[in-house]
């Protein structure tokens, strides 16, 4: 009776709890498929660093070692007198000299050049021939030959006719050389990259032998 009456008082009676819903065979499948696909696209992101890590660091070492350009050397081979060229209209005397210059590429690189290859000549500042360059290749680690046909114009030693005398006289003749060689080189046959090769040289003409007595050349290359 008193449960009765408590319940036309208006009481609130208690509720039954609603059970959770119960895990299904398929639900723990889709949490262990997800948790799977997690750890997978973990391993491939840790692989994909590590990869890119040893990538960075192998060329790394490859450009500090194989791949590091190396300077060439050059030696002057001969000189040869191919031709005269005078203008008896201004008094002048152009000569024409084939010289042969043989150069060593140190570098695992080939290096090709086209045209543009060209000499400057000066005597005691002043600028009194030039040349160009023949197309041609040096071998990765190897040698190879560079001609070209130098003229030099006998009206331009006029400003220094009394000091060019003089060292005719001693037996020789002091000159420098420039050569500028723009290119290609080729490493390992698949990089390929613009590179210029430079060479200064000092010459000391000897005129009884009409030949190169000494030399002095410095020579880089600058990609």
């Amino acid at each position: 009776m008193a449960s009765t009456a408590a319940a036309g008082n208006g009481s609130i009676l208690p509720t039954t709890a609603t059970a959770p819903p119960l895990r299904t065979h398929k639900d723990a499948d889709l949490e262990t498929t997800a948790r799977r696909r997690r750890r997978l696209c973990c391993c491939l992101l840790v692989t994909l660093v590590v990869l890119l890590l040893v990538l960075a660091i192998t060329l790394l070492v490859l450009f500090l070692t194989v791949l590091r350009v190396r300077d060439p050397t050059t030696h002057l081979v001969s000189t040869r007198l191919i031709g005269l060229s005078p203008r008896l209209s201004s008094l002048q005397l152009n000569a024409t000299l084939l010289i042969t210059v043989a150069v060593h590429n140190p570098n695992p690189a080939s290096f090709t050049y086209a045209t543009g290859g060209h000499t400057d000549l000066t005597y005691r500042g002043a600028h009194v021939g030039d040349a160009d360059i023949d197309p041609g290749r040096i071998p990765s680690r190897g040698d190879g030959n560079v001609t070209m046909a130098l003229t030099l114009q006998a009206d331009r030693f006029a400003g220094d006719l009394t000091q060019l005398v003089g060292d005719v006289m001693a037996g020789s003749v002091a000159l420098d050389a420039s050569t500028r060689i723009p290119g290609r080189v080729a490493i390992l046959g698949v990089f390929k990259r613009h590179a210029v090769a430079y060479s200064d040289c000092h010459l000391v003409l000897g005129v009884t032998e009409m030949g190169v007595r000494s030399q002095q050349c410095s020579d880089r290359t600058k990609l």
